[in-house]
């Protein structure tokens, strides 16, 4: 099969479906621990009660679990010899069918006009990340990234003197903290933290989207800043602040951190926080034969 007679609209529709409907099982196994944990009949276990049969509910009725569907971004990994133009147009394509079935509601507002598009195109929207790679097969990664939680994002330039954070791990630390104190709840908590360490101010946050992409159970690689994540997540949860800012045990479900070279005069740390419905999802393409995840 030539590259350009490969036709994945509608294993793309499904990818958009799944992804909006059908939350990951690490996230809501995070979820169900974290309802567990806070004492029955307080306002951070009535909040995650409302979640996971909110999780239920999309998953059996097929419906968005957020009625912000989110930013759409795709990072396509392809090989050489396959159409950018080809698979940019079969995902719109997947993306306008999947909002007129109702996967996702209209998102996609001009900034200028304040007019909505109707079908989630326009300019920027969706976004796409293209990756070449050596491998005989296609992934798409899909994640739909709310505007609550993305509202609560924050950047840092270290040192910060008002926090006493230095150009250093625990200059990191003391940061993020702050940017999760000061997000007290709002974003749909418990959330997610992503964190982009050095970069630009552009690339750092990307480097901290991408960590909403890794699962919540996995290990990071380096063995400092799995540290650091364990740390910081442990701390966020000691600060009471709880699911939806009701107060409780569970106000942090992860904290994931990623890490760039950066230019000697900056030196930057990006957060992106996401909701409880991280929704992420993923499509894998070889010799015809179509996977999720």
């Amino acid at each position: 099969m030539k590259p350009i007679d490969i036709d994945l609209r509608e294993p793309l529709l499904e990818l958009v479906r799944r992804t909006s409907t059908v939350l990951a099982p690490d996230v809501v196994a995070v979820i169900e621990r974290a309802a567990k944990t806070e004492p029955e009949g307080s306002a951070g276990w009535s909040a995650l009660q409302t979640v996971l049969e909110n999780i239920t509910l999309a998953r059996d009725k097929s419906a968005p679990i957020c009625q912000d569907t989110g930013h759409i971004v795709f990072h396509v990994h392809f090989p050489f010899g396959y159409s950018q133009k080809m698979l940019t147009e079969q995902i719109l394509d997947a993306v306008r069918t999947a909002t007129a079935k109702t996967y996702l509601r209209p998102n996609a507002v001009d900034a200028l006009t304040g007019k909505n598009s109707g079908d989630n195109t326009g300019a920027g929207f969706p976004m796409f990340y293209f990756h070449e790679w050596e491998k005989d097969e296609l992934r798409f990664d899909l994640m739909l990234k709310g505007g609550g939680c993305e509202n609560v994002g924050a950047q840092y330039r270290l040192p910060h003197v008002p926090l006493g954070a230095g150009r250093d791990l625990e200059g990191v630390r003391r940061v993020i903290l702050d940017a999760i104190d000061k997000a007290q709840g709002y974003g749909c908590g418990p959330g997610i933290i992503g964190i982009g360490i050095g970069g630009n101010r552009g690339s750092g946050y990307l480097v901290s989207k991408e960590q909403l992409a890794r699962k919540l159970d996995d290990v990071n690689p380096n063995p400092e800043l799995a540290a650091l994540e364990e740390r910081i997540l442990k701390e966020a949860n000691e600060l009471g602040i709880g699911p939806m800012g009701f107060g409780g045990k569970t106000t942090i479900m992860a904290v994931k951190i990623g890490s760039n070279h950066r230019v000697p005069a900056c030196y930057f740390v990006s957060m992106s926080y996401a909701c409880w419905a991280d929704r992420r999802g993923s499509l894998h393409w070889k010799n015809g034969e179509v996977t999720y995840d």
